[in-house]
């Protein structure tokens, strides 16, 4: 299959072509948050069962999207849109919040929000990991996104003297790999812990990087 298949025009049952199409796009997406996010997984899933899934069929499927995993792309980036909303919010709602409880409710947000589902977390988590190099692309840029948004708060942070004065660009991204690297673990069932405890390790982990330990000459903690 080369391409998109031609969508149909006009009007039926008092609803648009647009209209039609988008809610057979959000059929098709709801069927692949559960059947890439549950079971059978992202890679024992076919066009025909996602097709059987949604209600619809092969030939509406290849008029929405070209493969699976154009699919399990959007379904990517709709769980990082959904943490990135809720994470937002929280900064907004806790603006004048001191640095430390201001990190510790952005972090819970988005935390609460991409666990809050498991499908979610093995979307963001597991499913997207080495499927593709384009994908591969796609999951670096979405990292890159939260870095920013964490640099960004960093350095507000320091302008109102509430955190270090320097480049945080390094720390966040070793962050953002902790994020990902331990939620997918404890997912898989390789961390003995509950989702609480791993969620006050990583609030820790970024309140040092936003109010780090001063170090003396010889590289330990200063005055020690």
């Amino acid at each position: 299959m080369t391409g998109r298949l031609r969508r149909p025009t006009g009007r039926y049952a008092g609803r648009s072509a647009q209209e039609r199409q988008a809610e057979r796009r959000r059929r098709f997406l709801d069927a692949g948050l559960q059947l890439f996010g549950d079971s059978p997984g992202y890679r024992a899933t076919t066009v025909a069962a996602l097709s059987e899934s949604a209600g619809l069929s092969t030939r509406q499927f290849y008029e929405e999207f070209r493969t699976l995993e154009d699919v399990l792309a959007a379904l990517h980036l709709r769980v990082n849109d959904w943490a990135e909303e809720a994470a937002l919010a929280a900064l907004a709602e806790s603006v004048h919040l001191p640095v430390a409880e201001r990190a510790a409710a952005v972090f819970r947000a988005y935390a609460a929000n991409v666990t809050g589902d498991p499908r979610r977390i093995r979307i963001a988590f597991i499913e997207i990991i080495g499927v593709s190099p384009q994908l591969d692309r796609q999951r670096l840029a979405r990292r890159s996104r939260w870095v920013d948004l964490i640099c960004a708060e960093a350095a507000a942070a320091a302008e109102r003297g509430e955190a270090q004065v320097r480049d945080h660009r390094i720390a966040a991204a070793a962050f953002i790999g902790s994020v990902n690297g331990l939620l997918h673990d404890w997912s898989a069932g390789w961390v003995e812990a509950t989702l609480d405890q791993v969620v006050d390790e990583l609030v820790r982990m970024l309140l040092g990087i936003l109010q780090p330990v001063p170090l003396g000459p010889d590289g330990g903690p200063a005055g020690a």
